[in-house]
């Protein structure tokens, strides 16, 4: 299964850095998955659902852990490029904080 798609939504929060949608094959998505900005940096969690005792419980995520680390580094490095280009245009000449 491979990644074919990583659609990144930037939000400019404290500690929710972006929202993410993942394309498997072409053929699957994942939808909601957040970048968050923890005491150790950046992670991502998987989307999920609040039941009736207040916790949360993630609706789809990866079975194994080396799923889950090439997940993540290929999110994060996506976040990272788009965030990037983001910030230049912010920066560029003629484009104010409104954009």
């Amino acid at each position: 299964m491979t990644i074919t798609e990583i659609h990144i939504n930037l939000r400019d929060e404290e500690k929710l850095k972006a929202f993410v949608n993942i394309t498997f094959d072409d053929v699957f998505v994942i939808r909601g998955l957040k970048i968050i900005e923890g005491k150790e940096g950046l992670f991502v969690c998987m989307p999920s659902r609040r039941l009736e005792d207040g916790t949360y419980k993630d609706i789809a995520h990866p079975i194994t852990n080396e799923f889950r680390r090439q997940l993540e580094s290929q999110i994060l490095d996506e976040f990272r490029r788009v965030a990037g280009e983001q910030g230049a245009l912010k920066a560029a000449p003629g484009h104010g904080a409104d954009w």
